[in-house]
């Protein structure tokens, strides 16, 4: 074949319909669940902006308002709640298989691992529609809490605690963690966080469920994709990174020169910058005050660093489009409810599992196998030579 008459400027022509690096900029299908403008930085769920969930809202009833559509009434709310609690309790197969795990293993491994673990009792028998994968989003989205807290306590050498009936999902999650019930004051932060991250529309992870279930897999395995998505820094994984930068920097006297060299070796500056937003994140801007409120002296150090970094990076970027998103102020308040610096992604993941399971079950409405082209740059005609000539 005439491989050469077929190429344009070097490269061959091929059936697809235009090119962007990363898909940027392209829309693959429509939703209702959740809208960005990212030059204003703006962000609302079902219509609702985010700053009024977040005020007026808990995490069981904005989680239930993605999956199902509608606010719940307080019956439907309740059942909904009951719902996630009776998947809550870890069992002996459970608990078995954190204490296989190496006490080295990273959270968001282990949180893989287990959803995948959790698919087995169905033995090849998932049948995908609505019904079973609501089920399924819903054991998942139960057990997520409980399987971070008790692996954290596994390799401290403590016993899992067992889940409290009367307390929320968020206060449930600091109880099994820390051993203490939180004040309501810890509760209320927790569940915020929980909202804030609970969607964004199609990000990294969220196509990453849609990849998976548009092949008519099951929730299980979707969930799997989105959790190994998420992981990665440049996406949540970036919450980890950004305290570890701080603690780097060391100081705010330290900040200018670190950018200034970061920026020479054209290095990423953690927790600045999105794909989606040329504003100030909502997220961050709500989370920087809590951050605020937060920090204890052990940590003043490391926030200061934090606001003079923001501060030379506006500065210095704002004018691109550059300024903090969640990632940045999140690990503060994080740390400040006892949660390990490692385990900042497992707890953005048991928060937007409710916005995955939503896409997973919107996109099944109709559903289309996701299939991209690659644009071939590769040489052509080459001849085969068999393996004693080579």
């Amino acid at each position: 074949m005439d491989y050469e008459s077929k190429k344009i400027d070097g490269v061959l022509k091929q059936d697809y319909a235009f090119f962007s690096h990363g898909l940027e900029g392209v829309a693959a299908f429509e939703t209702a669940i959740s809208y960005i403008d990212g030059k204003d930085g703006i962000l609302i769920y079902r219509g609702i902006p985010i700053e009024e969930l977040a005020e007026k809202s808990n995490y069981e009833e904005t989680a239930y308002f993605l999956i199902y559509g509608s606010l719940p009434t307080a019956a439907e709310l309740k059942e909904f709640s009951e719902d996630l609690e009776s998947h809550i309790s870890l069992n002996t197969d459970d608990i078995k298989w954190l204490k296989d795990f190496p006490v080295s293993a990273h959270p968001m491994d282990v949180l893989n691992t287990c959803v995948s673990l959790m698919s087995l009792p169905e033995g090849g028998n998932y049948e995908v529609c609505r019904e079973s994968d609501l089920r399924a989003g819903i054991q998942i989205m139960g057990k997520m809490p409980s399987y971070v807290a008790a692996f954290d306590r596994i390799r401290k050498g403590k016993q899992p605690i067992p889940p409290d009936s009367k307390l929320s999902y968020a206060a449930n999650f600091l109880w099994m963690l820390n051993g203490e019930k939180p004040k309501k004051k810890e509760e209320r932060i927790m569940d915020l966080c929980l909202i804030l991250h609970a969607e964004h529309g199609v990000c990294a992870s969220t196509f990453g469920t849609l990849v998976t279930s548009s092949t008519f897999s099951d929730v299980y395995s979707s969930i799997v994709s989105a959790i190994g998505t998420l992981k990665g820094y440049l996406h949540g994984g970036a919450n980890e990174q950004v305290i570890r930068m701080l603690e780097r920097i060391g100081s705010s006297e330290n900040v200018e020169g670190y950018i200034n060299e970061a920026t020479k070796k054209k290095e990423k500056i953690m927790g600045f910058g999105h794909r989606v937003y040329k504003a100030l994140d909502p997220r961050a801007r709500i989370l920087k005050e809590y951050a605020r409120d937060l920090t204890d002296k052990r940590d003043e150090v490391l926030f200061k660093t934090a606001l003079k970094l923001e501060e030379v990076m506006e500065k210095k970027f704002g004018p691109k489009g550059v300024y903090p998103n969640v990632d940045f102020y999140s690990g503060f308040v994080y740390k400040a409810l006892g949660i390990p610096t490692d385990m900042f992604t497992s707890i953005f993941a048991m928060a937007r599992c409710a916005g995955w399971i939503a896409h997973i079950l919107e996109y099944r409405e109709s559903s289309r196998i996701f299939r991209p082209r690659g644009i071939y740059s590769g040489p052509v005609n080459v001849k085969y030579i068999p393996i004693k000539e080579r």
